[in-house]
Formats: C-alpha cells, structure tokens, sequence
C-alpha cells in the first residue's frame, strides 16, 4: 500500500513537471512579446533557391558582420553578448559585443559567434533566423519573400521583441506590411 502511495506521488510530480516546464517557456516567450523593446531587423537577400524549409522562411540579416578590437580573443561557437541600438532610420545595429552580460539596462540579445575573420571582423548567429508559418499560407509567403528580398528598393526586416538577453520574432515585414497579410491576399 506505501509502494502504490509513494509511485502515485511519484506520477503525480512528473505529471506536473511535463506540463510547468512548456507552460513556463510559453510564458517566457510571451513576456518578451508583450514587454520587451521592439527592433527591426533588415533583411539581406537571400539565396533564391534555398530560403524554405519546411514550415518556415530561413533570415539572413545584414547586420551579422561585426567590426572587433583583437579578433584574436573571439571563437566560433562562443556565446557573447550583442548590445544593440537603433540607426537613422529605425533599424537594430550591434552597437557592441562581449563575452559578458551587460549589467545596465542596455538592450542586448545572447548570441554565437558564427565566423571570424583576421581583418578584425567576425559574423554572429542571431537566434532568429527561422520565421515559421501556418501551412496554409507558407508556399505564398516564400514566393513573396523571394521576390522582395531579391528586389534592391523593398523594405524587408524582421520585428524583434528583446528582453534581458532573450529574442522573439514577431514578424516578417515587407515595406511596413506583414508578410502573413501580404500571403492573404494572394
């Protein structure tokens, strides 16, 4: 009768355990939306015959490529510390980076070094490089990607919320329209 007692507890704990962790990280995910500060991201053109995968549009950004002090220091794969700002024209730019977590009230994304480079250059890896969608829509939405980010005069970015050195992509937008919108309507 205690066996039975101890392993229903037992269940009950895991149970629970399975359902707190995803709740938590969908909760996280939502604070972030709801009360982090909004970038927007532009897009670089992309390769036409490889940006879909699946379910999602694979990003490329132009702000990847990083000018450094002593690119000696820098590793692939290490985790730094990107501090961002926001240029003339309302778009992020990596302002810095460090292999500590800014302690102000700076906005900053935890990223990884993708690449350096002996020129005093290396390339980080935003963590938000995959925008998924409704397979309804998806196959119209990588049409409409394609020829916009291909295209010079289009306005492409991703709208990002950030908070304490986490990142969530809200958005693919083409020329201030949702790419979900423009996808719609086709």
């Amino acid at each position: 009768m205690k066996n039975k007692k101890i392993t229903l507890l037992i269940f009950i704990l895991v149970v629970i355990v399975q359902f707190y962790v995803p709740l938590q990280m969908i909760f996280d995910q939502e604070d972030i939306m709801k009360t982090g500060t909004e970038f927007k991201f532009q897009t670089a053109p992309i390769d036409p015959y490889d940006p879909f995968r699946g379910k999602y549009i694979t990003l490329f950004f132009k702000e990847r490529e990083i000018t450094v002090q002593n690119n000696h220091k820098w590793r692939s794969g290490e985790t730094v510390f990107a501090t961002l700002t926001t240029d003339k024209n309302g778009f992020a730019k990596v302002r810095s980076i460090s292999k500590i977590r800014p302690k102000n009230n700076e906005s900053y994304i935890k990223t990884k070094i993708s690449l350096g480079y002996p020129n005093s250059k290396i390339i980080i890896d935003f963590p938000f490089n995959r925008y998924y969608l409704n397979e309804d829509i998806a196959q119209k939405a990588e049409k409409i990607y394609q020829e916009f980010s291909i295209k010079k005069k289009n306005e492409t970015y991703a709208l990002v919320s950030v908070k304490n050195g986490e990142a969530v992509l809200k958005d693919v937008r083409i020329n201030e329209v949702s790419i979900k919108d423009l996808a719609s309507k086709k």
